[in-house]
């Protein structure tokens, strides 16, 4: 089964950025709640991220001002896609980031640290206008650090979801001079968090965690230091991409993952009285998630 065929015209293209840093010899990842009131994963704890806006579209704009050309965006974030499609991608995760996490990647000569305060304390203005960002990078001539983003993973919202995003997972370190900070309209709280503390905080039902949140933490199990996830991205492609199915339940739903063995089946049924005891315990591989009590769990298939 090819995922491509199933793309629905509908689907909104989302960038969304995994913050990673080293504390104490763990590697930990930044995560942010989304708002109680946001019509998508609603407290639900993600990656800072959120869709391609029409001013990140822009190529002739923002082509002069990152710090990639043409060939080497294409080299080290292309893959399936043009170098018009990754540098909008590119533009909307450091944006995105800035805006919910107050972390900007990007340089300008001569910059201070009391620049980035400002801009920081720039992304709170509650009447941020369309296109604020082009106007910053225009004013202040800042160049994004689009050398600093790695592939990672591209996921579709299954259908039968209420909104449905076509996403680009990328993965960077954490910038040393800066500090995350939500913004307290679309992220209300953020925290650095191991993979492992963080989904069995999600099984303890304190950090509910997305499925694609949930599943990435899962893969990120098995690198122990910046070190080895940087070789991982040298060469990581997009992969795939990754359209699960979600499985409606009288009580809560099933998301099947396209490795599971019942995923190309044209009805997959699922019986809810044993699920409560296949739940899996962290590090299991896992191809379903059940979401239950507002909590998203690996379950076996």
């Amino acid at each position: 089964m090819q995922n491509e065929d199933k793309r629905p015209s509908t689907l909104t293209p989302a960038a969304t950025l995994i913050l990673t840093r080293q504390l104490a010899g763990e590697l930990q990842v930044y995560l942010i709640r989304r708002s109680l009131k946001s019509g998508f994963m609603a407290g639900n704890y993600v990656f800072p991220g959120g869709r391609v806006d029409p001013e990140d579209r822009n190529f002739e704009f923002w082509q002069s001002r990152t710090d990639l050309d043409r060939v080497e965006l294409t080299q080290q974030l292309g893959g399936d896609l043009s170098a018009a499609e990754i540098l909008a991608y590119g533009v909307a995760a450091i944006r995105e980031t800035l805006e919910e996490a107050g972390v900007f990647l990007a340089q300008r000569y001569e910059s201070t640290p009391d620049d980035l305060e400002r801009i920081c304390q720039l992304r709170l203005t509650a009447d941020l206008s369309p296109g604020w960002f082009q106007k910053l990078a225009v004013s202040e001539n800042w160049t994004l650090t689009l050398s600093s983003l790695s592939r990672w993973s591209h996921w579709i919202t299954p259908e039968g979801m209420k909104r449905r995003y076509d996403t680009r997972f990328f993965v960077a370190a954490m910038p040393s001079s800066q500090v995350c900070r939500p913004d307290d309209r679309e992220a209300t709280h953020g925290l650095w968090i191991s993979p492992e503390k963080g989904l069995a905080d999600n099984l303890a039902g304190e950090i509910p965690l997305s499925p694609p949140t949930l599943m990435t933490l899962h893969e990120l199990l098995q690198y122990t230091n910046l070190q080895d996830l940087a070789k991982e991205t040298e060469r990581r492609p997009w992969g795939e991409a990754l359209l699960p199915r979600l499985v409606p339940l009288d009580k809560g739903a099933v998301i099947v993952e396209p490795w599971d063995p019942l995923y190309s089946h044209e009805k997959i049924e699922i019986d809810p009285v044993g699920l409560p005891k296949a739940t899996l315990p962290i590090g299991q591989p896992f191809s379903r998630i059940w979401h239950h009590q507002g909590i998203w769990r690996p379950v076996a298939s």
